[in-house]
């Protein structure tokens, strides 16, 4: 992109940008290029070589000027594009809502702790209110899996989160959903971007003005109580929690983010002792502990096994700045805490919930569960344990919520779980996205039973490696920034497409599935999958809101006579060749 276009793109940016902050970053860059500084030449073009895309899941990205950043303005026009969109799709809702109250479209918005969190929902609500929607707005922060919830109880057409979840504190994103409290998928999410992208001009509405026409609504604890008494609902054993609640003492880190006070509630409510690491229990963009704010990276974990080991606590708990996402890890019965990945989170979760159903008489018609085509293929072996089946859908939770949806329309199944690798989990029905509060909730209850039983969540889950052969996974991300980056990923897999590796880890690939048009029923989706002869899968995707392309590896071996000792070895060993190969082709 040369200088001028470059340069051309940025005043015009400055022309519409209302927030003074965001204007003047650009215009003190486009300054210095005018004094001729490459530095800030480079710059001012990876703000402006693209704008950020409203992909299928909405917005994410550094926040700052331009339009290659997150801004009012970005906002503003994904907000106006969604609102026409809406007023297409339901004319009908529309056309009511300008003749009776109560009547017409409505949105619900929530946000996080991010950095500029509050004025883009704010924004966004206005931008609604302005199209004629009704738009309900959080009074402070609240997760991911409430807003979902909320979207349902409030019978609203669309909902917005302000978010960027995991990511670092430079970026903030933008979720939309579906009146199913889904995030968008076919058709609305080709419909939408469409509409994004023709955008000329945004209405705005004055927040007075929206706030006395009723076209903004502020709320809180009408849909807090709602959310907290339902995850409650889900558990199975309250009257176990009752009696047997002070012997189990629970550390708790909402990493900044948004997840304290529902936890806390929560569990305490329950009468589950939870001390929450101080330093982290407050809302704070910054994320100043951590070098994520994701419970995915065990360093994200630190300061909350710290406290554990001085407290002895039975098990640490964490939720992303978004609480969809939920670690763990458990006392070892040494004072030591070891992590538990999100699929044998998963697998244990699976494993209690149709345990649970059984031994309680609930269990429903044609039981089931869903996880991703990346999640570990233990999670089936175990819904097989109790009779019930495990689908398969793309990574996503809204893929999930897809087949929730499907199997209580057609009635073929009753979805009880939905889970995915990194580290999301739907114990209920009420949310359509994964909720880490809720997982929060039944993972305390999980570990109280097996404590009641003699075991802890470490034991059980040896127990199931005995019944279906020891797991284990392995991912490998690879950043690729800037202009370059989407065309580099694209290449490796192109190459891969062309080049089929014929071993991997010297392990001979068997089959192949291309999911890029399609496959097994599978909707279209950038991903390749290696099936090897020892029933290794091996996948390969770009990301769907990262510049990063990702890879995983889920490895089973059998535990023979050399116990799990042996069979996590051997796997170890498959899975570091497969790295090495991986490696040879997208670098270190």
């Amino acid at each position: 992109m040369d200088k001028d276009a470059v340069v051309a793109r940025a005043k015009d940016y400055i022309a519409k940008e209302k927030d003074a902050h965001f204007r003047a970053e650009v215009e003190q860059l486009l300054s210095k290029v005018n004094n001729n500084s490459p530095e800030d030449l480079k710059e001012l073009e990876d703000r402006f070589y693209r704008n950020l895309e409203f992909g299928t899941g909405g917005l994410r990205g550094v926040i700052g000027g331009g339009g290659n950043r997150m801004n009012t303005l970005v906002v503003k026009s994904a907000t106006q594009g969604l609102a026409a969109y809406l007023i297409k799709a339901f004319p009908d809702k529309a056309k009511a809502g300008a003749t009776e109250a109560g009547k017409g479209l409505s949105a619900v918005i929530a946000f996080d702790s991010r950095h500029y969190s509050v004025e883009f929902a704010e924004a966004s609500a206005l931008i609604f209110a302005a199209n004629g929607i009704k738009t309900y707005l959080f009074s402070g922060m609240r997760p991911t899996p409430e807003l979902s919830f909320a979207i349902r109880r409030l019978g609203c057409d669309t909902g917005i989160v302000v978010t960027a979840s995991h990511n670092p504190p430079q970026y903030n994103g933008y979720k939309a959903y579906w009146n199913d409290g889904a995030q968008i998928i076919a058709p609305h999410d080709k419909g939408i971007i469409n509409e994004v992208n023709a955008v000329t001009e945004i209405k705005e509405m004055d927040k007075n003005e929206a706030l006395a026409k009723k076209l903004l609504v502020i709320i809180d604890r009408e849909i807090d109580e709602p959310y907290q008494d339902m995850v409650r609902s889900r558990l199975f054993r309250p009257e176990l929690i009752r009696e047997k609640a002070k012997d189990v003492k629970i550390v708790y880190t909402p990493l900044h983010g948004t997840g304290a006070f529902h936890v806390e509630a929560v569990l305490g409510s329950l009468g589950l002792k939870v001390i929450t690491v101080p330093e982290q229990r407050e809302g704070n963009g910054d994320f100043p502990t951590v070098a994520f704010p994701n419970p995915e990276e065990a360093a994200a974990l630190d300061m909350a096994i710290k406290l554990g080991k001085k407290e002895n606590a039975d098990v640490v708990m964490a939720t992303d700045p978004d609480a969809d996402r939920f670690g763990t890890a458990t006392n070892d019965g040494r004072g030591n805490f070891t992590l538990i990945t999100g699929n044998q989170a998963g697998g244990l979760l699976a494993d209690y919930i149709f345990l649970s159903l059984k031994e309680t008489g609930k269990m429903p018609p044609n039981p089931a569960m869903v996880n991703s085509i990346v999640t570990t293929g233990m999670q089936k072996l175990v819904a097989e344990l109790y009779g019930a089946k495990c689908f398969e859908c793309l990574t996503g939770f809204k893929w999930i919520a897809a087949i929730m949806a499907k199997c209580e329309a057609d009635k073929s199944a009753s979805i009880v779980f939905g889970t995915e690798e990194s580290y999301g989990y739907l114990v209920e029905n009420e949310v359509r996205d994964k909720d880490g509060i809720s997982a929060a909730a039944m993972m305390a209850e999980m570990t109280l039973y097996w404590r009641s039983k003699g075991k802890s969540l470490l034991d059980r889950l040896n127990e199931l490696y005995e019944k279906c052969g020891y797991w284990e996974e392995m991912g490998i991300s690879k950043y690729f920034q800037g202009p370059q980056g989407p065309s580099v990923m694209q290449g490796i897999m192109d190459e891969y497409r062309k080049n089929h590796p014929k071993t991997l880890g010297g392990i001979e690939v068997v089959r192949i599935r291309d999911i890029k048009n399609g496959a097994d029923g599978l909707p279209p989706s950038d991903v390749l999958q290696f099936y090897l002869k020892d029933g290794t899968v091996v996948s390969a995707r770009p990301s769907g809101t990262e510049p990063k392309i990702k890879f995983y590896a889920s490895c089973c071996t059998g535990v023979g006579s050399g116990g799990l000792a042996a069979a996590r070895e051997e796997a170890g060993r498959k899975l570091e060749a497969i790295k090495k190969d991986i490696r040879r082709v997208i670098g270190d």
